[in-house]
């Protein structure tokens, strides 16, 4: 039997192993190894990586028997801007703030195009074939080996200089994308996220993760939110200018309000719900700090972020027989197909849905 180790990268907190299924020994052995985890949906296990753990692997498995996968990426070069790149980064960053887009889709937009212009700087960009669009993007995947998502937001930069900037025909660069990952959102149990949301012993910080939960907000929306969105009479709270710049009204629950008024007497907030230290939005990289103290505090999925608590609270409304749409409406998705991904998830509640062949068997005698 082999088993294989899998180093992410080097500053990775994690060893990641893989192991047979019928390997029963070799995974009573890691259940013993303190820190150690299993990750269901990649089917592997992973324990804190420290020299003493890998050590222990070895002996436990063989050297023989192992196979060491190492998947350091190649860092992407940090460019220097010359003033022809400069200028086309200028221009495309004016048209973007004027058409709306997002500070984080101008941001990404504008890291994508860096490379592209630096690449074609000595080239009128009109001139770029589809072709040779495609061939960068192939270069670019095998030297960085980089995942589909960021391969589909590279595309979509280029497309919007092409198409927005240059006023290019959309037919012409119609370019090839990678296949749609169906990747399942990680989830907590009911009992996984109380105990989360209850670890921090700062008010500030459990009204945060109570919001996240509570209320299926992304974290981007915590920073945005003001006092006067919190609609205490009708318990609901007002989303302004979410994704997609659409705003909607989600659940405001009980125990999320009676957190807010405690929170709000202690810190007393001026304008926005929650403010920083020395005043303004608290930030987005702030609230991801809080999580993952809650995460290590509890022991928690190490894998768990703050858009699991969304993920979460859509797939307990599910089990609890909530209307889909419904579900689609508070999580502010356009589309249905998005919301479905939850089906997938969420485990059927027995006690209301059960197998058919159960109740066929209700009316008949048991045969054995």
């Amino acid at each position: 039997m082999i088993a294989e180790i899998l180093n992410t990268d080097s500053k990775s907190k994690r060893i990641k192993i893989k192991i047979p299924f019928v390997a029963k020994a070799w995974r009573a052995e890691l259940k013993k190894m303190q820190g150690i985890w299993y990750h269901k949906p990649q089917k592997l296990w992973s324990v804190p990586n420290k020299d003493h753990n890998l050590q222990h692997l070895y002996s436990m498995f063989g050297k023989e028997n192992i196979i060491q996968i190492t998947t350091d990426k190649i860092s992407e070069p940090i460019f220097e801007m010359c003033e022809i790149v400069a200028q086309r980064i200028e221009n495309t960053e004016t048209k973007m703030v004027l058409s709306g887009l997002s500070q984080n889709t101008i941001k990404a937009y504008k890291s994508a195009l860096l490379r592209y212009f630096n690449h074609y700087r000595n080239r009128e960009m009109d001139t770029v074939t589809k072709d040779e669009i495609e061939k960068y993007m192939y270069a670019l995947i095998q030297k960085y080996d980089i995942g589909s998502s960021k391969q589909n937001i590279i595309i979509n930069a280029i497309k919007y200089y092409h198409e927005k900037i240059l006023g290019q025909s959309r037919a012409v660069y119609t370019l090839t994308r990678p296949k749609k990952e169906r990747t399942l959102p990680s989830v907590l149990s009911e009992p996984e996220t109380i105990t989360l949301i209850n670890s921090p012993k700062n008010i500030k910080h459990k009204a945060i993760l109570y919001l996240l939960y509570s209320g299926g907000l992304r974290i981007g929306e915590i920073p945005n939110l003001r006092i006067e969105d919190i609609d205490s009479k009708n318990k609901q709270i007002h989303i302004k200018s979410a994704k997609g710049k659409k705003d909607r009204y989600t659940i405001l629950s009980e125990a999320t309000l009676e957190i807010l008024r405690i929170y709000y007497r202690e810190y007393k907030p001026s304008y926005w719900l929650f403010e920083g230290m020395h005043g303004g939005q608290y930030s987005a990289s702030s609230i991801t700090k809080v999580f993952r103290r809650a995460v290590k505090n509890t022991g928690t999925n190490e894998w768990a972020t703050p858009h699991t608590l969304r993920h979460s609270f859509a797939t307990h409304l599910l089990q609890a027989n909530v209307n889909l749409r419904f579900i689609q409406a508070l999580l502010g998705h356009s589309s249905p197909k998005t919301t479905q991904i939850y089906t997938h998830v969420a485990t059927l509640n027995n006690d209301i849905v059960r197998s058919p062949l159960d109740r066929i068997m209700d009316n008949h005698p048991k045969t054995i």
